[in-house]
């Protein structure tokens, strides 16, 4: 395990890559999602070790399932597997996105507000069904609003765009690509992101 002077409080996570990892492989596109879930536990657990407060993981967005009907019935089986292992788990887990529509998936409606399981030790947020416009446009205020701003955002896959990860939370964060593809996870992965985020000059503005 590295030893950081500097580690992010809340680090959001595009785990971009799946169905290109899949092809790649020979692979229907949907296959490349179930393989998706581990490495998310993977870093949960290297998250928890060194200490990060808060942990984003980009499941699923509005847009998203305008995919073939194969495509979003994996990658909403592969949601709610992640978020009910992760409840067996030390985690003060929420899960947000849009409950109105049929696509968010009813199995996780028990977690449309904050849950500790265990010792907590790391509030763990997961998008499903999630829309930037749906969250700004909420009644009452974001959807988003007990998640916190976000000081790193790592994107698997090589794109290097938000495609409406959190608007408001990732104002001032600072993003860090990998080209690797998410299933291809490893710890160095995040080693390298968090080397990087050590030479970043945080001023929030100031």
């Amino acid at each position: 395990m590295n030893e950081y002077k500097r580690i992010p409080a809340h680090i959001g996570v595009i785990p971009d890559g799946n169905r290109r990892w899949a092809v790649e492989r020979g692979m229907d596109k949907k296959d490349g999602y179930r393989y998706g879930i581990e490495p998310g536990f993977q870093l949960y657990e290297l998250c928890t070790e060194l200490g990060v407060q808060e942990l984003t993981l980009y499941g699923f967005t509005v847009d998203n399932t305008k995919r073939p009907a194969n495509q979003k019935k994996a990658f909403q089986k592969a949601c709610v597997d992640a978020v009910m292992d992760l409840a067996n788990r030390d985690a003060e887990l929420l899960v947000v996105g849009n409950t109105d529509s049929p696509c968010f998936p009813k199995e996780l409606l028990p977690f449309t507000h904050r849950v500790k399981f265990g010792a907590g030790k790391m509030k763990v947020n997961f998008l499903v069904n999630y829309g930037w416009d749906w969250d700004l446009k909420y009644i009452g205020g974001p959807a988003s609003k007990d998640i916190s701003r976000m000081d790193l955002i790592v994107r698997w896959g090589g794109r290097r765009r938000l495609s409406g990860f959190l608007p408001i939370q990732s104002v001032y964060a600072d993003m860090y690509v990998l080209d690797e593809l998410w299933p291809d996870f490893t710890p160095e992965h995040l080693y390298r992101a968090l080397d990087w985020y050590q030479y970043q000059d945080v001023t929030l503005g100031g």
